[in-house]
């Protein structure tokens, strides 16, 4: 697997409110949060990049206000007729 780093200042830490594990943590998260939103990977891959479980990954993608499941017209009145 390759590493992505990422310079920051410390007084970013200091706006956060974090430490560095955290802010890092959080970073790689949001990142692959991204990355999800824009359909570019899926939620497993997020989850996986992130040793999270892919319904972990979903109900925190979902408390963040992220759409975790997008279907269209006609798919969503056939879930609800098939409800």
């Amino acid at each position: 697997m390759k590493t992505l780093t990422i310079t920051y200042d410390e007084g970013l830490l200091l706006l956060t409110g974090q430490q560095p594990h955290e802010f890092e943590r959080e970073a790689q998260f949001l990142l692959a949060l991204k990355l999800f939103e824009l359909r570019r990977i899926s939620a497993g891959k997020a989850a996986e990049l992130n040793g999270l479980s892919k319904p972990d990954f979903i109900f925190k993608a979902s408390q963040l206000g992220v759409p975790v499941v997008d279907l269209d017209d006609d798919q969503l009145e056939a879930e609800f007729r098939n409800a």
